[in-house]
């Protein structure tokens, strides 16, 4: 039986995981991006004092996603960590769990614009970007990219009227080259789907994923 939240891109088959996490079937890969491990701390260093519990809420919800998914392998597409002191800002005891994950099958960081450098000493491999089986990974979706692609960065979300109450959720947007998926991290806001900078990238015809435990939400985009 088909997964309520399987869709096709790029010739293969995707499940849109309602963590917002991505899983790539034929590879039994598990994608996330965008996770900005330790941005509360970032923010209280410049003197913003946020609840200091997003990288722990973050790796929870990995955990949950990994467990779903059973993945061979894992990839973050970028900024996974908020800033490039984030590691050693860490607590000890989130370190150990993060490295517990790394350690499970093959971990893969894709650097972003928020961690060019992403050598953290918590476990796997480092790429700016990678072309694997025929679909780029990369942090920021490129124009200029003709091939299918997979990236994040936009941290996407779609915003609708619910009963008389404007509601907003993240989602994946889906073109016919490109997938963007959502921002993973706890603590992470999002640019609106139908934004000018998505729609430029994604072209016509592209649609909003809403993945929910039961059934995946598809929306058309504004032309």
């Amino acid at each position: 039986m088909t997964p309520p939240s399987a869709f096709t891109f790029a010739g293969q088959h995707w499940l849109a995981l309602p963590q917002g996490a991505l899983f790539w079937c034929e590879r039994q890969a598990l994608i996330v991006a965008d996770l900005h491990f330790e941005k509360a701390s970032a923010y209280a260093v410049r003197g913003q004092m946020l609840p200091p519990y997003d990288s722990a809420a973050t790796l929870d919800a990995l955990d949950a996603a990994i467990s779903m998914s059973a993945p061979r392998e894992i990839w973050c597409l970028g900024d996974s960590f908020h800033d490039m002191g984030a590691g050693e800002r860490m607590a000890s005891e989130t370190r150990a769990r993060l490295m517990r994950l790394t350690g499970l099958c093959r971990w893969t960081w894709i650097t972003g614009n928020h961690d060019p450098d992403a050598s953290t000493g918590l476990g796997g491999e480092i790429f700016d970007e990678a072309l694997i089986d025929g679909v780029m990974l990369r942090h920021e979706a490129q124009r200029g990219e003709t091939g299918p692609e997979i990236s994040g960065h936009f941290h996407p979300k779609w915003r609708m009227s619910l009963r008389g109450r404007s509601v907003s959720r993240r989602c994946f947007v889906l073109g016919s080259s490109k997938l963007i998926v959502p921002a993973f991290g706890a603590l992470t806001g999002g640019l609106d789907a139908g934004a000018s900078p998505i729609r430029a990238l994604i072209g016509g015809g592209g649609e909003a994923l809403i993945p929910l435990k039961d059934r995946l939400l598809r929306f058309s985009m504004p032309a």
